[in-house]
């Protein structure tokens, strides 16, 4: 997938800041949304000027993307030059989806929604730090399926405190309910600086997080959702092309605070506040923060670890097999994780020969 390119929006907003999350999202900047979407426009305006390739995958993140006016979104996804066949995906808040907003956006051009689920176990969802409603999942795909939007994730998070392995049941099977083409489920992370990272008791349990994780694979696989990535379950057709472009280590672009890009083997990143991009881009200077650059051997290793995460798993040679027994099998002469041996990866990924 080296010849792709895709493009990534940071929507910096967000009414209430959930206790995992460590990513760049403020509840007390609504007032800079009118000027924050005006220097993505010039943003983006600017880096076409430069010669920014076409764009094969879009993806729209926060954040909360949906507590932006639709019809403004709507005008920014416009403004970025896309392929006929682009993939081009809003994250959405239940809570805050609506019929007419989905029109906006399949009018814009979006094809895919990802919907923050998280859990359909209210007291769960109250353990994570959310505030939205389980019933509003179901209006949410419901919106998304009359607007002719063609496909949408649902997007899980097991190993919330107090969450018992039948509340885990019960969210998958509620997911299920809903006829998703496409599933994230993700094991709860600790990231520094959040609430949660001060609060040990609240931490997940290694052993439970697995005993979820197997859960999740056999039902999803038994409802024709394939896993292809370790945390990503699909129907055929149905995967997150610019997530695969991530993974194939394709180039992108990414506008707005806190943005990352990766273009020829370097990567950067944007300054971190709204406030701070809006004034760069007014100015005309360059809004990046930091950025580093991959050798040759560093982007090879990069890369195995990256296949290792998907189903088409890393070449014959590059792994040690026959030492891991039941944790990678061989398939069309590529190791493979096993289910078991996808709750290993990471030591797996140490394996790997360079």
């Amino acid at each position: 997938m080296s010849d792709v390119f895709g493009a990534y929006l940071h929507i910096p907003f967000c009414s209430k800041r959930c206790d995992y999350c460590a990513f760049a999202t403020f509840t007390d900047r609504h007032h800079l949304i009118d000027a924050y979407l005006a220097a993505l426009l010039s943003d983006i305006e600017r880096h076409i000027r430069a010669g920014m390739p076409v764009s094969d995958t879009i993806f729209i993140g926060g954040g909360t993307p949906t507590l932006v006016p639709p019809a403004d979104l709507a005008r920014v996804i416009a403004a970025i030059p896309r392929s006929a066949t682009a993939e081009v995906t809003v994250e959405c808040n239940p809570d805050d989806v609506t019929p007419e907003m989905m029109r906006i956006y399949a009018d814009a051009g979006v094809n895919r929604i990802s919907i923050g689920v998280q859990s359909m176990v209210p007291e769960v969802l109250v353990s994570l730090g959310r505030t939205h409603l389980p019933a509003n999942v179901t209006r949410a795909v419901d919106a998304v399926r009359s607007s002719g939007i063609t496909t949408f994730n649902l997007d899980l998070i097991y190993g919330g405190a107090g969450e018992r392995l039948v509340d885990w049941e019960r969210t998958l099977t509620g997911a299920l309910a809903l006829d998703p083409p496409h599933v994230s489920a993700y094991a709860l992370t600790i990231e520094a600086g959040t609430p949660l990272a001060s609060q040990p008791e609240r931490h997940p349990d290694d052993d439970d997080l697995a005993d979820k994780y197997e859960m999740a694979d056999d039902m999803l696989a038994a409802a024709g959702l394939l896993n292809y990535e370790v945390s990503n379950w699909a129907r055929p057709g149905h995967e997150c092309r610019h997530n695969l472009l991530y993974w194939h280590q394709s180039d992108y672009q990414g506008f707005g605070c806190a943005a990352h890009s990766h273009i020829a083997g370097r990567r950067f990143w944007n300054v971190r506040t709204p406030d701070r991009y809006i004034d760069l881009v007014n100015a005309d200077e360059s809004v990046e923060s930091a950025g580093e650059e991959l050798d040759a051997a560093a982007r090879r290793v990069e890369g195995l670890q990256l296949q290792l995460r998907l189903r088409e798993g890393v070449p014959f040679e590059a792994l040690d097999g026959d030492a891991l027994p039941g944790v990678v099998e061989l398939r069309d002469n590529r190791w493979v994780l096993t289910q078991r041996g996808r709750l290993m990866a990471n030591d797996v990924s140490l394996r790997l020969k360079d």
